[in-house]
């Protein structure tokens, strides 16, 4: 039985500032989807999912991401173009606009909760202006049941209101969108944006705030998965690189798809309920998984339809090419009862290598895995975004920057010393280009990246051969089970070796030009995992 049918009891939102709302209350999925499509908000795909365009915002806006300097963040938190300072009297006096802003319209509260390892539970309340912002939630953060509901509290509360725009002289934003972290009030404010993940992605902040420095947890971007034998697998990877797709395995239950905690008692836990997925380019035949939760209950954001039908045009980049689709987690059918995992055993590296340098598959030192988990590279692919018209290297420490409020090398010490504890094997994965850069060589097929990813799981890259990156010293494994051995060898698959040289220097320097500027917290087997040039 669905535990919306049992829910009779309604709140009231004056507490939080703001006056005389109707209030809509924990609204059942069909319900949030019936009123957006009402509203004109949305569209019902042929699939059953509901289809929205997020508006002027299609994906985040890193510049426009505060936290507010107070006495719990300011000794923390590394402050610069990441975690950008925001007065607190500035929040106070911007949060109260918003909640008039609020007054006496619609509103949509849910309850709802973080982190599936209960010792680590957070209660969250949202408020959001529009049902299908309050959708996204109920797809993304885990769901309480219906005795859970009685009595709840939330520890935070997340406040989004899309059609509020800032006065950036006025509020001290940098525009008119925003979303800002105030861990003494315990709010995630977003405004001026109807893009979703900046939901998702302030609450995971604030966890990646609060887990390690006070649970001595290591919050993680990464997908996770488990196999038959409780072995788990971490997936590290920035967007793009094949988190989602690469965990969605049929032979291993999933964890969950973006954001974990790694526990002292060496268990990984799911921060949400959730999976939040890159569909360009999707095809059942590729990614049967992901194609196959998009139905009733689950969103797809800023998608193109065929012409004069209802089905998805997934090729169609036209409005962004990060076309997305929101949707429970049991909307797969392999899933890891709990979301809770143990033992770990191997944590995948991904990277969307678009100069075509990077091996498809490499195993790690330690001092290379910690060089590398700060580096967080990834390559941006021409096209993409204006003004990108050749492959450009993309730096995110952690592989995940901007939603790391402390010192990447904080992060970089506990998974450390975690690999360390557990006996994990760390391999660097290249899911982007072979045989050249974008636009000469091709993109790694998939069953390739597939197969090297289940040889490593199974043990049986133990036993072959290596040889050693010329340039970035990464181990390269000379044969792979169902993967052609020329593939694995990035330099052989070039028509022009003495180029790939070249290019794998110019690669080498931007990766030590990145890495500069955290030499002086690095120690000596960290920076001997780095490229030599």
């Amino acid at each position: 039985m669905d535990n919306h049918a049992l829910i009779t009891k309604s709140i009231s939102v004056t507490s939080l500032g703001i006056q005389n709302a109707q209030v809509h209350y924990q609204l059942s999925p069909e319900e949030l989807h019936n009123i957006t499509v009402s509203k004109g908000q949305g569209v019902t795909a042929s699939s059953g999912a509901l289809a929205i365009n997020t508006g002027a915002f299609t994906g985040r806006s890193p510049q426009d991401r505060f936290i507010v300097e107070d006495d719990i963040t300011r000794e923390h938190v590394w402050w610069g173009k990441v975690n950008i300072p925001f007065d607190s009297g500035k929040f106070d006096a911007l949060y109260d606009r918003v909640c008039d802003y609020l007054s006496n319209k619609e509103v949509f509260v849910r309850e709802s909760y973080v982190c599936a390892d209960p010792h680590y539970r957070l209660n969250v309340r949202v408020v959001t202006e529009t049902a299908w912002s309050n959708l996204f939630c109920y797809n993304m953060f885990l769901r309480p049941n219906a005795s859970e509901l009685e009595g709840f509290s939330p520890d935070w509360h997340v406040i989004c209101a899309p059609g509020f725009e800032a006065v950036p002289e006025r509020d001290g934003t940098r525009q008119s969108n925003f979303a800002i972290l105030n861990f003494s009030r315990k709010i995630a404010l977003v405004g001026g944006t109807g893009y979703t993940g900046e939901m998702k992605k302030g609450i995971f902040s604030a966890l990646n705030f609060m887990l390690p420095v006070f649970k001595n947890t290591l919050p993680m971007h990464c997908s996770a998965n488990v196999g038959e034998s409780g072995d788990t697998a971490l997936f590290f990877g920035l967007s793009g690189t094949g988190k989602t797709t690469l965990s969605a395995d049929p032979n291993r239950k999933l964890i969950g798809d973006d954001e974990h905690g790694w526990t002292s008692e060496n268990t990984i836990f799911n921060f949400e309920g959730g999976c939040y997925a890159k569909v360009v380019n999707l095809t059942e035949e590729s990614e049967p998984d992901i194609f196959r939760a998009i139905k009733p209950g689950a969103i797809l954001e800023n998608v193109v339809f065929k012409e004069g039908t209802m089905d998805v045009d997934f090729k169609d980049t036209s409005i962004t090419p990060n076309t997305r689709v929101s949707y429970p987690i049991e909307h797969i059918a392999n899933i890891q009862p709990g979301s809770i995992g143990k033992n770990p055993k191997n944590i995948f590296f991904l990277t969307a290598d678009s100069f075509g340098i990077l091996p498809p598959i490499s195993r790690l030192t330690p001092g290379q895995a910690a060089y590398h988990f700060i580096s967080g590279y990834t390559a941006k692919v021409a096209g993409t975004e204006a003004g990108v018209n050749e492959p450009q290297p993309n730096f995110s420490a952690c592989f995940g920057a901007p939603f790391m409020p402390l010192h990447p090398t904080k992060y970089a010490e506990m998974l450390s010393a975690k690999m360390q504890e557990a006996g994990v094997k760390v391999w660097l994965i290249n899911t982007g280009w072979t045989g050249g850069a974008y636009g000469t060589g091709s993109r790694m097929k998939l069953a390739y990246t597939r197969s090297m990813i289940t040889a490593a799981l199974n043990g049986e890259l133990d036993a072959v051969n290596y040889q050693k990156h010329d340039v970035f010293g990464m181990e390269i494994p000379t044969s792979c089970p169902n993967v052609p051995a020329e593939v694995l060898n990035p330099r052989n698959t070039w028509s022009d070796a003495a180029l790939y040289d070249q290019k794998a220097v110019e690669l080498a320097a931007k990766f030590k030009d990145n890495f500069s500027k955290f030499e002086s917290f690095a120690n000596a087997e960290i920076m001997a995992g780095g490229p030599t040039i």
